[in-house]
């Protein structure tokens, strides 16, 4: 009787389980992501609305990160394919040693999306960035839609940009 007990109640909680990600990431597409306003690594302000109407992958990041770094390569080519659709990569540069380093690093590896230099408020404002690579994924409304704390691949962003991109 109790082994019964066990087993049904572990299949309820895979259930639910099941059903937890998929909830908190409908949950999420009504969250705003906060505005901010920085310096990209030329000291031109950017702001969060510059990108309004476009879909925003928001990615908190650092030169000396190694699955930060390994994450550089898709969104390049993410920009690249997907900008003529609306889409927009956005690098937040979470080094602390200066905007030069960043923009030497930008160079050499050919990032083709804008980087600006982030600070304390914008992590506290995204809920304590605790982890690099964390990576907001925005909605055309500039809500958040999924976020990923540590390197997701390509692929995965891929997959969540598309439907986004295709709707107006």
């Amino acid at each position: 009787m109790s082994r019964k007990f066990y087993v049904s109640f572990s299949i309820a909680v895979a259930g639910i389980l099941c059903f937890a990600g998929p909830l908190y990431q409908a949950r999420a597409a009504t969250t705003a992501a906060p505005e901010w306003q920085l310096n990209d690594p030329d000291g031109k302000s950017v702001k969060l609305s510059d990108f309004k109407g476009k879909v925003v992958i928001l990615d908190f990041w650092a030169t000396w990160c190694p699955p930060c770094r390994a994450e550089i390569p898709g969104f390049i080519a993410l920009q690249k394919q997907y900008a003529g659709q609306g889409l927009t990569v956005v690098g937040v540069s979470l080094d602390t040693d200066g905007a030069s380093v960043v923009k030497s690093f930008m160079k050499r590896v050919g990032m083709n999306y804008p980087v600006v230099i982030g600070d304390e408020k914008i992590a506290a404002n995204y809920g304590g960035i605790s982890a690099i690579p964390t990576t907001f994924v925005l909605d055309r409304n500039g809500n958040i839609v999924t976020s990923h704390q540590g390197f997701a691949s390509q692929v995965v962003f891929e997959s969540e940009i598309r439907p986004l991109l295709e709707q107006k």
